[in-house]
Formats: structure tokens, C-alpha cells, sequence
């Protein structure tokens, strides 16, 4: 998992977002089935979560996205080739296709970082359909997309050009100098930078767990007084749905605010700029 270490991010990201930092608490897995989304939206209701990126074609889906336009819960899209389709209405092309992409990409630990061009028709269906399909249920087009088991950042979907251009997409979990080999760094400092000509990404990006040390959580809130941090949730686990329900990240955060939906970076950077003109 991520820790609270500051990564190297790029100097245009540091002078913008330096002056003005934010909180986003993002919670995984909206849709998924009515327990996970149940337990998402406690969290959004009390303030503890920002937003929450939504699955299509699954089980509980056209429920939560109802519950999204009631309540105005801020979803974004999560992009799904590896969990089977639970939906009753998915097309049984579509099942095909997700069951190829979940071979290639489960098939080896390095599939995911390999452009193969045998399956460009699978991936490219799977994201047009997913995006259309959130579209319909949603009403509105996605602004913001990642992807289950952080498979947006494959290289199929990145070097294939799949996410709109201009939409806001997930960075790879930021590590810091010694935590990961020096080879695994560059490689995904390199994605982010692919990934940064077309999108709008925050500076940092971490997970919740572990949640001890305390220390550890303590530091990634620090960072958000100064940076744009991204915080992935699950609250469907006990511990992770303990925290952010018992008080305990409020009053960790303390006079930090966490974000009441998922805050665009780019405009971040913008009016930060403009102020500083």
C-alpha cells in the first residue's frame, strides 16, 4: 500500500497546488452490491467520504445510481475488466469480452504494463460500453474516471487512448525514494506522465490502510494542507468503515476539511494561479 512519504512529483504540480491543498476521501466500489454502497453512502452522509466512483453493470448499480441523483453523490466511473458483470442486464457480449481482458490481465504480473494489440477491439468495447452505460444511468457523462484494481492505468487503455481526453483521471499510488524499487518508481512516474497530457490529476494519490501507524495517516493529512491528495476507501471493510463512521478521521483531520466532492485539480491549480497573479 502507499504511505504518507512525498513522492517527486513534477515542479508545475508543486508551485500550483504549494498555496492550496485539499482533501479528497474517494470511496471504491459504489454500486457494486447493496452492502458496498450502503456503507458508502453513511460515509458520504456524514461527510466523511468526498465521492465515490461507480460500477456499471453490477448487481446493486441502477440502485445507487438513483441514490446518486437523489441524495447528489459525486460519482465518477470505475472502469471494471477483472470482477465479473453481476448485472441481470448485462449483455452477454459484453460478459465475453470482460472475461478475455480479466484472462490477459490475471495471466501475468507484468500483463498490465504490455500493449497488446490482439485485444485493442476488447478493451476499446469494454470502455465505450462502460461509459455509456453510466451515461445512461447516471444521466450525464462521466468527469472523472478510474478503474477497479486500478486497471485504467493498463496499457491497453492508456496507450489505446480510451478515457476522454479532458476527463479526470486516477494517478498510481504515490511512493516515496527507497519504498519501492527505483525501476517500479520510473515506470510509474512515466505513466502519470502520459496520463497528464489528456487528464486533470491530483498531486498525490494514497490508500486509507494500513491505518496504523498512526503516523502514517497523520502524514497524509499534513500533505493536504499543501497538495491535491486523493484518499482511496473501502468502507465495505469493517476497520476502514470503523474509521470514517467512529469520528476518528475527523478527529485526526482536525481543522483540515475534507472535500465536499471530488474537487477538480486543474481548477484548483487555476484559480491558485489567478490568485497569485
Amino acid at each position: 500500500m502507499a504511505t504518507a512519504s512525498s513522492d517527486q512529483i513534477s515542479t508545475q504540480y508543486e508551485d500550483a497546488s504549494r498555496t492550496s491543498g485539499v482533501l479528497i476521501v474517494n470511496a471504491d466500489d459504489w454500486g457494486r452490491d447493496i452492502e458496498t454502497t450502503d456503507r458508502i453512502f453513511d460515509c458520504v452522509a456524514i461527510g466523511t467520504v468526498s465521492s465515490a466512483s461507480a460500477m456499471v453493470f453490477m448487481e446493486d448499480s441502477e440502485r445507487a445510481a438513483e441514490i446518486a441523483k437523489e441524495k447528489a453523490v459525486d460519482c465518477g466511473l470505475h472502469l471494471n475488466f477483472t470482477t465479473t458483470f453481476s448485472a441481470s442486464n448485462c449483455p452477454p457480449r459484453l460478459k465475453e469480452h470482460q472475461a478475455v481482458a480479466t484472462r490477459y490481465l490475471r495471466g501475468h504480473r507484468l500483463a498490465q504494463a504490455v500493449y497488446h494489440p490482439g485485444l485493442a477491439s476488447s478493451f476499446k468495447y469494454l470502455v465505450e460500453a462502460q461509459i455509456e452505460e453510466f451515461t445512461r444511468i447516471f444521466g450525464v457523462a462521466p468527469r472523472r474516471i478510474d478503474g477497479h484494481h486500478h486497471m485504467h492505468l493498463c496499457a491497453n487503455v492508456l496507450f489505446g487512448g480510451l478515457l476522454p481526453a479532458g476527463t479526470i483521471a486516477r494517478r498510481n499510488f504515490s511512493f516515496s525514494p527507497g519504498e519501492k524499487r527505483k525501476i517500479n518508481r520510473l515506470y510509474r512516474s512515466a505513466i502519470d506522465r502520459v496520463l497528464a497530457r489528456r487528464h486533470s490529476l491530483t498531486d498525490y494519490f494514497y490508500s486509507f490502510p494500513p491505518l496504523e501507524p498512526s503516523s502514517r495517516i497523520d502524514a497524509i493529512f499534513s500533505m493536504a494542507r499543501r497538495f491535491i491528495v486523493e484518499v482511496e476507501t473501502h468502507p465495505v471493510n469493517p476497520a476502514e468503515y470503523k474509521f470514517l463512521t467512529s469520528g476518528e478521521i475527523l478527529r485526526r483531520a482536525g481543522d483540515l476539511p475534507i472535500a465536499r466532492e471530488y474537487t477538480d485539480p486543474a481548477r484548483v491549480r487555476a484559480a491558485v494561479a489567478a490568485q497569485n497573479l
